[in-house]
């Protein structure tokens, strides 16, 4: 059994948002169930949630997740079950299937991530295998057809060329049923990978090449308000206000001031939703790339001056993302600032889920960053968290049960709105 790691501090200000689900839980699992039932949900996601202790917040949901290793003993349990039946209903029947993974062979935190996740797989009953299309290493398919690399916890995954299996598959010397994806595809679809006959999930066209965060808030924006209505509040409460910047140079001043006027606008927004609900507090915004993930490119902002006043540094960090793309794109996000902690660090809340089944996930605190800031930065410590805290007390995080249900819904919610932008992605790829 894991030591508990603490318990999590929450404000009691949600009281209400509290009385008014538990009043309307029949109704609110009813309207859950319409959007879920007989529908192709994500195969997995994570979902980061903010809590302001005024509000709770989805602020980034990710189609690819890579953080398995912070999974406590029962929810890995968990989705052992779980993914089984995910795949199942993917290819009924199937036994052989093979992980796509991210090229991060020198994380070793990453290879702990693909190692367990290929555990959940093989426990599931299925036969798996990990490949990477190694095109920063190319070296490592020069010769023998895998390598075997050590994870951050000493064990070893093995990662094999993906164009040796490929060959191997189209000779008929190897077989797979399906392809699970843990690559985001931020350069875009390989060719080798465009005619695939394996399904593959997720698909392919909701990898950052195509997708936008700010089309998934638009999503969950939506469902929100469908879900603020039976509570009878106001949609604000549990979702983010945005603007998107497009076609711009952040090293172009001319450019600069076109996102600060986008982020004046947002700030006018929020400020009035501020002084509707009594809040004392001034309101910040977040900048980032519309596409994209890891944390990279995230800068906070207490006044839409200091986008026109950014030194080099920062400017460099918005300039380019993951594999040194250039962004010309950048959502401006209300910043929801994190009264969560444990201990005299602060938090926020990360939610693992298979097809909408909770299996855990964490809380990514930081000991040096504030309420405000972004926390998914050097120096992050992830704590587990245990989706069974009713049963067990000794594992993981300890968290407020009624809060926990608040960030279980809305995971749920944005992983529904993640649903309708793959089926509108690949609607438009047709």
């Amino acid at each position: 059994m894991n030591k508990p790691l603490g318990t999590i501090s929450v404000p009691p200000t949600i009281n209400l948002m509290i009385e008014r689900i538990r009043t309307h839980q029949q109704e609110i699992h009813r309207w859950l169930d319409s959007h879920e039932r007989s529908k192709e949900l994500p195969l997995y996601s994570s979902v980061d949630i903010r809590d302001s202790g005024f509000k709770l917040a989805v602020v980034d949901t990710n189609l690819f997740p890579a953080g398995f290793n912070n999974l406590c003993e029962h929810g890995l349990a968990d989705s052992v079950k779980f993914m089984r039946k995910a795949i199942l209903k993917r290819t009924p029947g199937g036994k052989d299937i093979l992980i796509i993974a991210e090229e991060h062979t020198r994380n070793t935190w990453y290879l702990e991530s693909v190692r367990i996740l290929e555990q959940i797989i093989s426990q599931a009953g299925f036969n798996v295998k990990t490949a990477t299309f190694l095109t920063d290493q190319p070296s490592f398919c020069e010769g023998d057809a895998c390598i075997d690399l050590k994870t951050a916890t000493n064990e070893t995954v093995r990662i094999y060329c993906f164009k040796k299996i490929l060959a191997a598959y189209q000779e008929g010397k190897e077989h797979y049923d399906l392809i699970i994806m843990n690559n985001d595809l931020t350069t875009g679809i390989p060719e080798i990978l465009q005619n695939s006959r394996i399904p593959i999930y997720p698909s392919m066209q909701a990898g950052w090449h195509a997708r936008l965060k700010s089309h998934h808030f638009s999503h969950t924006a939506n469902l929100i308000r469908e879900f603020a209505g039976l509570l009878d509040l106001d949609p604000w409460l549990f979702s983010c206000l945005f603007e998107v910047g497009d076609g711009v140079n952040i090293n172009v001043k001319d450019d600069q001031d076109k996102l600060a006027e986008a982020a004046a606008k947002l700030f006018k927004e929020i400020a009035i939703k501020y002084k509707e609900h009594n809040i004392p507090a001034k309101p910040y915004i977040v900048m980032k790339a519309d596409s994209g993930t890891y944390g990279m490119g995230v800068l906070p902002f207490e006044d839409p001056s200091d986008i026109v006043n950014l030194n080099r540094k920062d400017r460099n960090k918005l300039y380019k993302g993951k594999g040194a793309q250039i962004v010309s794109r950048y959502l401006l996000q209300e910043g929801v600032p994190t009264m969560c902690t444990i201990g005299q660090e602060v938090c926020e809340v990360c939610i693992y889920q298979i097809e909408n089944n909770l299996v855990g996930g964490f809380y990514r605190s930081h000991a040096t960053k504030g309420d405000r800031d972004n926390l998914n930065t050097q120096g992050v410590i992830f704590k587990k968290m245990c989706p069974h805290l009713k049963k067990y007390g000794d594992c993981g995080v300890h968290h407020d049960i009624s809060v926990f249900d608040i960030y279980r819904l809305l995971a749920r919610v944005a992983a529904i709105a993640a649903r309708r932008e793959i089926a509108y992605l690949e609607a438009r790829k047709k």
